[in-house]
């Protein structure tokens, strides 16, 4: 282990519905199960929050929306605050789930609870402002972009998300792209993160094109891609010294659970630096969702998390290690 910092990165937070109902019911910590303390244990943690925290709004009814995912600020707030979380990323497909008003209420909470956000605000200016965080003495900064649900997509006056297009010849994609890095490089982080909510669900490996732009981000000077969308996990490579996780799966929610996919089992993401904010090494702690709660992951689910990971890392030539029960990459 590093004399640097410990930074946890999830898949999907999705605290709505479901996992709503039953928190009205239990403490806020109960969410995480037993795997508080892990977190707790990291300097930092960084999500992708899928739903948003309100009690307001009505359901996005403009276009076809299936689901719709709300959660209580009551109890929100103190699980986010007790769970190490430093960021948030918004830039997804449920941030509008309630309209404008929700949205809004989300962006006030997590000020207040003083939580850094990214891609998603008032309009596609704010969105574009990284989420800056102090994490174990390194500063940390935050990106957010999605390719999905056009219609929530920020304008210059209008609400929404920090949307693109996953191509590294489109125009706008990359002046937008640029530009949020450009506002995180003037703060002179030790490590800068791009989170990004792409591609389509329940498949389990990026597109071409993604690891395409995977690349181009880290030849940008991210140091790290955390990717999520696809409800599962996905394979990582390692370019040019920095990590990609194309997919980090979900991390809590109430979803149907494929059986095959099995996008209830996926992992803790913890990226460990020296001392100057440099990746030296991810370790992967495997995890499973069961009562709308994430927890550790037993046999046989480990040792399925293991072997999927592997399999899915391979043609990137990524190689693990075992320490008990995680997987250790060196970077």
């Amino acid at each position: 282990m590093s004399g640097g910092i410990r930074i946890g990165l999830t898949g999907d937070v999705m605290l709505g519905r479901k996992v709503d109902g039953y928190q009205k019911r239990r403490p806020p910590e109960a969410v995480w199960g037993n795997v508080l303390e892990r977190l707790q244990d990291l300097d930092g943690v960084f999500i992708n929050l899928e739903c948003c925290l309100s009690t307001r709004g009505t359901r996005w009814t403009r276009t076809n929306r299936p689901f719709h995912f709300r959660a209580d600020p009551e109890w929100t707030r103190p699980a986010l605050e007790l769970a190490n979380v430093d960021g948030c990323a918004l830039a997804n497909n449920h941030v509008l789930d309630f309209e404008i008003v929700a949205l809004e209420d989300t962006l006030d909470v997590l000020d207040d609870a003083g939580i850094s956000h990214t891609g998603a605000g008032r309009n596609i200016d704010r969105a574009l402002d990284p989420a800056v965080a102090s994490v174990g003495g390194l500063l940390v900064t935050l990106v957010s972009f999605t390719d999905n649900t056009p219609e929530y997509a920020a304008g210059e006056t209008s609400p929404g998300t920090a949307r693109i297009e996953i191509d590294v010849e489109n125009d706008r994609t990359r002046t937008l792209v640029r530009e949020a890095l450009s506002r995180a490089s003037e703060f002179d982080p030790d490590l800068q993160i791009a989170s990004l909510h792409w591609g389509p669900n329940m498949v389990t490996e990026p597109r071409p094109e993604f690891e395409t732009f995977g690349r181009w981000l880290i030849d940008e000077g991210v140091d790290l891609v955390h990717g999520h969308s696809a409800h599962v996990f996905h394979g990582i490579e390692v370019y040019d010294g920095a990590p990609i996780l194309y997919d980090t799966g979900d991390f809590v929610d109430d979803y149907a659970v494929d059986r095959d996919r099995r996008n209830d089992r996926g992992f803790l993401f913890e990226l460990h630096t020296d001392s100057d904010g440099d990746p030296d090494e991810l370790r992967l702690f495997p995890t499973e969702i069961y009562d709308c709660s994430v927890h550790e992951a037993e046999q046989p689910a480990n040792r399925w998390c293991h072997d999927r990971m592997r399999e899915r890392s391979a043609s990137f030539g990524t190689e693990f290690s075992r320490d008990g029960r995680e997987l250790v990459l060196p970077l």
